[in-house]
């Protein structure tokens, strides 16, 4: 119960009145009370003043208890309101609850006034907790439909940005570099970029992607990032880096670490639309037992801060109540999506840390990200490709893609480094191609996942009961999650995500043809595969 009740008392006998005010007072419950003694001052005072409770006589005739429930019941259905009146009868007091009083003490028994006032409190406070746990769980389902339409349209999605990704760059390398063509190429690419990004931050968000945690340390991967981070910022914005010493190791996803610097570069950014400055700084930092408390993690431990400082225009505490939640944005409609820090929250999460953010209006904004610290040893991360051409090769690959224009550019792709390419719509017209193909040696079969008739798992199932050595290269623009319903994300399974560049795909081809998985298979006419039962193929899980 509050500590402290604003109660409206409708009596017109001062000295009733003053009763009920000294056995509430006697009864220790701290209380303001306003007492009218007529219609008027009563919708007055409910109006203009705020009622925790009300309490009504019955006997007036210009309001009598029936007319302040009726009232009261129209503009404030939550508001409780008890009856303190002379003896009713037994039928008069059931149609005065029927009417929506929460109950009724008569005058000369005051003493059940007291636990009458606290249960009709705690009834309001049970009722406003399940309103909240109601709005939780409405809310939890929106996420869940979200993140169910995020997954749904990753995999179009994808597909159409890796055909304009692959397609762009057959067209940025028949352009003279030196031709202002260039430009409008450039555009495109960062424009694909940011909408692949988009992706995955709806994915990030919607906990779609499998998070893949590696040892590493905050001031390498923030070094690493500098020249980027600067390109987002512009010229009116100094971004400093102030590296603690000897600062410990974190275990998360370098991807995910890399886009939650990004994302809270680009807010600080939008924030200081007239310039200032960004302080990136990191440190160790333990906390004790009884020091852990907002906006510190919930658990003691030892931890390695990373902290996001801005000189721009702050929030005020309405803002920073919401700045976490998924497509809330105090930017301009088209401006932002409201995705940048719910997707930071969700990367904090994954990692096992906490984020919190400290800010006042006009007084810039900074973001604290806790990381468990841990005791092991740096991964092994390996050096980017140099900027030479992809690898060539001659070998016989296999491409098995239901989108025609995904197909077509991955089949072109391949054949421009010097591959022979087959290629199949669906793992059945798979299984003929492979069937029929006799003239040459079939070494790599580069298969979508999820397809009609047959799916890429399915086909490469069957392939393997009678080519055990057969290389397969998975590919998808599905979600990990979906992916992973087929068995495909399996130890030892070759997975290349969708969209992928012409460059990606032809290492990728490369790498998987030199490894040492034994011998590729040999088609031959005396080696074909058995026929595949029309029922099991109906049988085979499809994704819709």
């Amino acid at each position: 119960m509050k500590s402290l009740l604003h109660i409206l008392h409708l009596e017109d006998n001062p000295h009733d009145a003053a009763l009920v005010q000294a056995t509430l007072k006697s009864a220790g419950i701290a209380h303001e009370m306003t007492t009218v003694q007529n219609r008027a001052d009563f919708i007055a005072a409910l109006e203009c003043a705020r009622i925790d409770l009300v309490l009504s006589g019955h006997s007036r005739s210009d309001c009598n208890g029936l007319d302040a429930i009726r009232f009261v019941r129209q503009r404030w259905p939550e508001l409780p309101l008890i009856l303190v009146a002379g003896a009713l009868g037994e039928e008069q007091a059931i149609d005065l609850l029927k009417s929506g009083a929460t109950d009724y003490v008569v005058k000369d028994r005051l003493l059940r006034l007291a636990p009458a006032v606290r249960r009709a409190m705690q009834e309001v406070e049970s009722r406003a907790d399940h309103r909240r746990l109601e709005a939780k769980f409405i809310e939890a389902q929106k996420m869940e439909v979200i993140g169910q339409f995020a997954a749904g349209i990753a995999h179009d999605f994808n597909n159409m940005l890796g055909v304009i990704m692959g397609n762009l760059n057959f067209i940025a390398t028949d352009i003279d570099q030196a031709s202002p063509l260039q430009e409008f190429t450039e555009e495109i690419r960062l424009a694909v970029e940011r909408a692949s990004g988009l992706t995955r931050q709806l994915l990030v968000f919607s906990r779609k992607q499998t998070v893949q945690p590696v040892v590493l340390d905050l001031n390498d991967t923030i070094h690493t990032l500098g020249k980027m981070l600067r390109r987002l910022i512009g010229e009116n914005i100094v971004l400093k880096h102030l590296p603690g010493p000897g600062i410990g190791r974190i275990k998360a996803d370098p991807g995910y670490v890399s886009q939650l610097l990004m994302n809270l570069v680009v807010n600080a950014r939008d924030a200081m639309p007239h310039g200032g400055q960004i302080t990136i700084t990191t440190e160790n930092v333990v906390f004790e037992g009884d020091s852990v408390r907002p906006p510190a993690p919930a658990n003691p431990g030892q931890y390695v801060a990373l902290v996001v400082t801005d000189t721009g225009h702050g929030m005020s505490e309405e803002v920073k109540r919401h700045v976490f939640e998924p497509f809330f944005t105090t930017k301009p409609a088209g401006r932002g999506t409201g995705l940048g820090l719910s997707t930071c929250h969700s990367i904090v999460q994954q990692s096992g840390g906490h984020i919190a953010v400290e800010s006042e209006p006009g007084l810039g904004a900074s973001f604290k990200i806790y990381f468990p610290r841990v005791d092991q040893q740096l991964a092994v991360v390996a050096e980017a490709a140099p900027n030479v051409p992809p690898p060539r090769g001659v070998e016989t690959v296999l491409i098995v893609e239901d989108e025609p224009s995904l197909r077509n550019l991955a089949r072109r792709i391949l054949l421009a480094q010097g591959y022979e390419v087959l290629s199949a719509a669906n793992g059945l017209e798979a299984l003929r191609v492979v069937n029929e193909h006799t003239s040459s040696t079939i070494q790599l079969v580069v298969t979508d996942v999820v397809m009609p008739e047959m799916g890429g798992k399915a086909m490469a199932d069957w392939l393997k009961t009678t080519y055990p050595e057969l290389k397969i290269l998975f590919t998808s623009g599905y979600t990990d999650e979906a992916i992973a319903h087929h068995g495909v994300l399996d130890i030892g399974m070759a997975f290349l995500p969708k969209p992928y560049t012409p460059a990606i795909l032809a290492r990728k081809v490369r790498e998987l043809l030199d490894g040492e998985t034994g011998p590729p298979y040999s088609g031959n006419r005396h080696m074909r595969l058995p026929p595949v039962p029309p029922r099991e193929l109906k049988e085979t899980p499809v994704l819709p």
